[in-house]
Order: structure tokens, then C-alpha cells, then sequence
């Protein structure tokens, strides 16, 4: 053995282990607060940073983005937006953090057996955070940084219990018996599910019925205009009717419809598409654009014909070159939509017909006093509301249309 080499000593991987637990649980409680603070049905900002303690922030939007997503949360059938997983890693973590300070404290005298026990079960919340991170890099396309908080005390908690297990080499035989070598890995299991289950079931038991509230939200008014004035955007298998009110290049659009896709929404309605872009170009009801050059991207969808659905989903994919085209003037944005879709949609957006059927759009909105903002989703004439429609999707789904996830 090499005599440079000096093994952990017994409290050196337990002071490692409360350094991650303390962080795992900083950072779980973080994502937790976040997530229940949305129970109000309001819009709040969010902490998320890799430095602990630092104030929320609404620019925010991979954190967003990650709270929003089916992976989020469990049982989200059954509650408002579930059972978030943060809660978990909560109750796992104060079990670590308890379980390290118990090592940390009786140094050599902790059995074995204990120390086993912790140096296997500290790789638990790394294997779960491998899952995460894959899901996250290859489903969502971005890491939302308390998440990447969670995953880094995670491997350093594995890091300590590969410690621990190396330490044993170096510790005299267990002079107890071998059923109280056997107690301790099952108390710690048991007191490890019980941690990390009962924080999931009090926030269960304590969460609000939102049941009343999914149907206050308003119905349209005025009938929708005649087949062949708005986009059809139908699925594979439609089940149900439905209506999106949406902007291109509104970055709550493309995240919202790419929810609806994961939770393969999309392919069981028999949607409508009405374009409502938040650009005072075209949209008399904006003072200034939220969103410049949507009216143009708008009226490209409208061009795309029997390929409008195609043209969406590439604006949607293509949305932060757009913006910034957008922001640089028409001639750069329509630049963009030549390459990809060519000349004889750039005639279409210029013909003053595309105008007119992008205004009766816009007319039809305001006739409905939809609020200017997006997206807005109808099932039939039932409005669902825009809180209904983020953390709250799978279960208003399964309130309202059932059938559209089945």
C-alpha cells in the first residue's frame, strides 16, 4: 500500500457528509418553497441560482420550465400539481444530514454495521439525480440550477459514502452480534422511507381543492369564424375540441406547447389556432410590442396553408433567432423565413389578404375580451385559466377532459 496514501478518517467523510446534506436540503427547500408558493394560483419568482440563500429572481426561465414540466412532480392526476419530487429529496436529505452529524459525533465508536449502511445508501440521491439530469438534457433541453444544486450534493454525498466504505477497511471486527449488525440497516431504512415520505404526505393532505376554481375563468362569447379562416391543428387521434389564442414568438407559447406534447395532449384535440401576436404592428391593442416581428412570423403561419402546423412548430423551435431578427427589423426576419420556406411564402405574407385574414384574428379576440396575453386555451367554449394551464395541466385535464389523456 502506498504510504503516501492516508485514508478518510472516520469524522473526515462524516463532515463531508454534512456539508452535502446541508446543501442537498438548502436546495430541496428552495425548489419545495417555490413550488407550493404557486398554490395560490398566482405567478411568483423563483430561486434559482447555485448560491445558496440568494434572492428570487423572475428571470428565471429553465427553473420555470423545469416546475411546469410532467416530471416535476407525481400524482399530478390526482392533486393540483402534484406531489413535487423536491419534497422527497427534502425529507432524504434531513435523514443524511441527521444520520452524517450521528457519525460525525461518535467518530470511531459508530458500529460498523452503520457506517456500512450509510455509505451504501448515500449513492441513492445520486441515482436519482443521474435519472433527472438526463431527463432534463434530453426532454427539456435545459438545467435549471437549483436542480444542478441538488445534483452536486448528491455526488458529493456519494463521494463521502465511497469514503465511508473505505474507512471500514481500517476498523477492528464488530464485537456485536450479528442480529444487532442487522438492526441498524433496517431501523435506517425504515426511518430513510418514513423521512422521505412523510413530508410528501402531509403536503398532500394539506393541499387546497382547486376543483371549484377550474371553471370560473370564462367561456367565449362569439362563435368562432367559419372553417378555413383559422389554423387547424389537428391530431393523430382528436378526442375532444379545443382553441389556442397564441403568439409565435411569446416564449410561454413554446413552452406551453411543448408540455402539451410531452404529456401527448396535442395528438388527441381537434384544435383551432387563433393568432394573436403581441406586436403593435398589427395588434391594435398593444401600445408598444411585446414581441417585434410577431405580427410578420403570424402571418407565415397563416401562409403555411395545409403546413401550418409545420410552420409553428419551426417557429417555436427557431424562436430565439426569430426574436432577435425580429428586434433587427422585417427584412432580416423575412430573410430567415426565405431560406427555410422560400419565395412564394414571402409573396404570401406580403399580399394584403394575408392582412386582412391576420385582422379578422385579432377581431375575433377582441370580441371575445380575451385578455392580452398568451397562450390562452379553450376546451369547447370553456376558457381554462392561465394558472390551470402551467403547474396545474395534467390535473385540470383530468377534471375537464379526461379522455385527452388516456
Amino acid at each position: 500500500m502506498d504510504e503516501r496514501f492516508k485514508p478518510p478518517t472516520s469524522r473526515g467523510y462524516a463532515a463531508v457528509a454534512v456539508v452535502a446534506a446541508l446543501l442537498g436540503l438548502l436546495f430541496a427547500t428552495y425548489s419545495t418553497l417555490d413550488y407550493a408558493a404557486h398554490l395560490d394560483r398566482r405567478l411568483h419568482d423563483m430561486h434559482c441560482s447555485f448560491i445558496p440563500g440568494a434572492s428570487p429572481s423572475g428571470d428565471a426561465e429553465a427553473c420555470r420550465a423545469a416546475m411546469y414540466s410532467p416530471y416535476s412532480a407525481l400524482l399530478k392526476d390526482e392533486y393540483w400539481g402534484g406531489i413535487p419530487i423536491s419534497l422527497f429529496a427534502l425529507g432524504a436529505f434531513a435523514f443524511y444530514l441527521g444520520f452524517a452529524v450521528y457519525l460525525l459525533v461518535a467518530g470511531r465508536a459508530a458500529p460498523r454495521s452503520a457506517v456500512r449502511f450509510f455509505g451504501i445508501v448515500s449513492f441513492a440521491p445520486l441515482t436519482v439525480s443521474v435519472m433527472m439530469f438526463v431527463i432534463s438534457v434530453s426532454r427539456l433541453g435545459q438545467l435549471c440550477k437549483t436542480c444542478v444544486g441538488i445534483y452536486f450534493a448528491s455526488i458529493l454525498l456519494a463521494v463521502a459514502g465511497g469514503f465511508a466504505l473505505a474507512s471500514l477497511r481500517h476498523r477492528p471486527a464488530s464485537s456485536v452480534s450479528a442480529g444487532a449488525e442487522l438492526l441498524v440497516p433496517l431501523a435506517g431504512l425504515v426511518v430513510l422511507g418514513a423521512s422521505t415520505l412523510v413530508p410528501a404526505v402531509v403536503y398532500a393532505g394539506s393541499l387546497p381543492d382547486h376543483r371549484p376554481f377550474l371553471t370560473r375563468c370564462g367561456e367565449l362569447k362569439v362563435e368562432a369564424p367559419k372553417v378555413g379562416e383559422l389554423v387547424p391543428l389537428r391530431g393523430v387521434r382528436p378526442v375532444r375540441q379545443a382553441m389556442f389564442f397564441e403568439d409565435p414568438l411569446c416564449p410561454t407559447c413554446k413552452a406551453f406547447h411543448e408540455r402539451l406534447e410531452l404529456e401527448g395532449v396535442l395528438d388527441r384535440l381537434d384544435a383551432k389556432l387563433v393568432l394573436f401576436p403581441l406586436d403593435s404592428e398589427c395588434n391594435w391593442m398593444l401600445s408598444e410590442p411585446l414581441h417585434p416581428g410577431a405580427c410578420l412570423v403570424s402571418k407565415a403561419v397563416l401562409c403555411g396553408g395545409d403546413q401550418a402546423k409545420t410552420v409553428l412548430g419551426w417557429a417555436y423551435e427557431e424562436q430565439e433567432r426569430l426574436t432577435a431578427a425580429g428586434k433587427a427589423g422585417p427584412n432580416a426576419l423575412k430573410e430567415l423565413l426565405r431560406v427555410r420556406f422560400g419565395d412564394a411564402l414571402i409573396r404570401c405574407v406580403d399580399d394584403r389578404k394575408t392582412d386582412v385574414r391576420l385582422n379578422q384574428h385579432l377581431h375575433f379576440a377582441s370580441e371575445n375580451k380575451i385578455p392580452v396575453s398568451t397562450p390562452q386555451m379553450y376546451l369547447g367554449k370553456q376558457r381554462i385559466c392561465d394558472e390551470d394551464t402551467d403547474i396545474g395541466l395534467r390535473y385540470t385535464l383530468t377534471q375537464l377532459a379526461p379522455e385527452v389523456l388516456r
